[in-house]
């Protein structure tokens, strides 16, 4: 068992540190102040990220990417998660799931995605289908060679930026154990189908910069050949693409705790109450030695459920169980740092109240906490029959 890091992963941890540090760093008031991410900024930090050679560190050499295995990339993740969600989105990492791309769609979507060519988003949470993915009322009806789309998804990540959708909608139904419920169908949707709008969605407390958008589907034809994998099996396909997800929500919590650590600990070692450093109180410095412990815990928990993919061993359990403990962890840690910093740290002169905002909404995306939970438990209790 070896804990360290070869030569090569210390190489490019320390080269997207550095990126994020100079590129990323700078930028973050000013989008924290309007919520918005010019769009030649945007174009520049991709621009950036290609010329390094990490766009699409995520995808397979075979079709252009960095061949990153799960441990490497987790870890250029989690040096992501030390910057801002709206700037870092643009260090292009695109949705796994388009690995099922074939043929024609390749060229299309495939190969322009991880070339930094064409943005991509995802689209399955609606208004009344969160967690529960099956219960979606987009629907996509037959009509000859295409298929047509109605209804509306919400909380739609950077849609505002992307050049195409992949949307998951239901296209029949089928009775399971637990009652009927939809089958569901992938679809890849250019920017600019008729039928198909793509507006402003919710302002949300949380990452500022980073947008959701709320996407309307209204007799929006789409070709068959536009169906993403196979007909009905769009459930299979996003649950081998969300462990991704979640393992990246991990991770990014991870770099974001390490951060507001980094400027937590100097700060009680130097700021002086009653004629002592505030760290020299247990006070602080048990706060101090839980906050540290918790991060330490969460990367590797993050890390060990990486090395477990990387192994071909099963790992929804693992990665179900880093991205519960980090995002909570992540809320710990960033209500702890501004106890620590006091009246200061609700300033917006330090970014601690931006970091403490932004922890709130990982405990819900890519799959709640209870949901984790569930997913923890249900592997611990069905092998006993329970």
């Amino acid at each position: 068992m070896d804990f360290g890091l070869s030569e090569e992963q210390e190489m490019i941890v320390e080269t997207v540190r550095a990126f994020v540090e100079t590129e990323i760093y700078p930028h973050e008031n000013e989008v924290e102040r309007t919520g918005i991410v010019p769009p030649e900024l945007g174009d520049e930090i991709r621009r950036k990220c290609i010329d390094l050679g990490f766009y699409a560190c995520n995808f397979p050499e075979e079709v252009g990417g960095a061949g990153l295995d799960h441990v490497t990339f987790t870890l250029v993740e989690r040096e992501l998660g030390r910057g801002s969600l709206g700037l870092t989105v643009f260090f292009g990492r695109p949705s796994g799931i388009l690995m099922a791309c074939e043929g024609e769609q390749r060229e299309r979507y495939l190969l322009p995605a991880v070339r930094g060519e064409k943005i991509d988003a995802l689209a399955i949470t609606e208004p009344d289908a969160g967690s529960d993915m099956r219960g979606m009322k987009c629907a996509a009806r037959r009509d000859g060679g295409d298929f047509v789309l109605n209804g509306t998804k919400h909380f739609i990540s950077h849609a505002d930026v992307a050049d195409f959708v992949i949307v998951f909608a239901a296209t029949g139904e089928e009775e399971t154990p637990k009652g009927i419920k939809k089958k569901i169908t992938a679809f890849l949707v250019d920017r600019g189908t008729p039928g198909f709008e793509i507006r402003k969605g919710y302002d949300s407390v949380s990452h500022r910069g980073y947008h959701n958008s709320t996407l309307s589907f209204e007799d929006c034809r789409i070709p068959e050949a536009q169906v993403l994998g196979e007909v009905h099996r769009g459930f299979d396909i996003a649950n081998q693409w969300l462990y991704g997800t979640r393992l990246t929500v991990a991770a990014t919590c991870v770099g974001r705790a390490r951060r507001v650590f980094d400027m937590t600990l100097p700060y009680a070692a130097e700021r002086k109450q009653f004629g002592k450093p505030i760290g020299a109180n247990q006070g602080v410095s048990f706060k101090l030695a839980d906050m540290i412990t918790e991060i330490d815990a969460a990367d590797w928990l993050t890390l060990a459920a990486a090395w477990r993919l990387d192994a071909g061993l099963p790992a929804d359990r693992q990665i179900a169980s880093a991205k519960l403990y980090s995002s909570e962890m992540l809320a710990r840690v960033t209500d702890e740092a501004i106890q620590i910093f006091g009246g200061m740290g609700l300033m917006d002169d330090l970014p601690l109240a931006r970091f403490w905002r932004d922890a709130r909404v990982e405990r819900i995306w890519d799959g709640t906490s209870e949901i984790q939970r569930h997913i923890i438990s249900r592997d611990l209790l069905r092998p006993l029959g329970a």
